[in-house]
């Protein structure tokens, strides 16, 4: 691949149109999260609450939509993955942590993104390293610490 290739797939059924981000905002969350020149393949799906469930049953064992999956398919440099990101689940952790709701989808294609980069969380070195870049990004969009709860942007 000598290009990035980025899509966004509209499958959630059980939101309204109107509560979704729009596509160039994805887009561009996503690109603030990728090394520059980035080559690649990334699809960003937006799910309905029962295929995030039905993926996070089959790939990770727990029968419950969750806000972020990522499913990279390439080690780096290549990017090469999908996203599924629940828009219910979003929805819910928006108002329990008092976060506008552009700022925690901001926060979860980032998220989604750096794991595909080969970001992690599974010990407290990999979490500081992960949620530093993420603090840098999303700064570098306009929107706050997404670790502080309460935040305003």
């Amino acid at each position: 691949m000598n290009r990035l290739s980025l899509s966004v797939q509209y499958a959630a059924r059980d939101v309204a149109a109107k509560d979704l981000p729009e596509r160039g905002a994805i887009r561009a969350w996503a690109k603030a999260a990728l090394p520059k020149p980035c080559r690649g393949e990334v699809t960003i799906r937006l799910v309905s609450a029962e295929e995030g469930r039905q993926l996070n049953l089959q790939f990770r064992g727990k029968d419950k939509p969750t806000n972020v999956l990522s499913f990279p398919y390439s080690p780096p440099p290549e990017i090469a993955g999908d996203l599924a990101i629940c828009p219910v689940v979003a929805a819910r952790e928006a108002i329990e942590q008092a976060k506008p709701l552009a700022a925690h989808y901001a926060h979860l294609v980032t998220h989604g993104i750096l794991h595909l980069q080969g970001y992690d969380h599974e010990d407290a070195a990999q979490a500081e390293r992960m949620e530093a870049r993420e603090r840098e990004i999303l700064e570098s969009l306009g929107f706050p610490d997404p670790y502080l709860l309460g935040h305003k942007s």
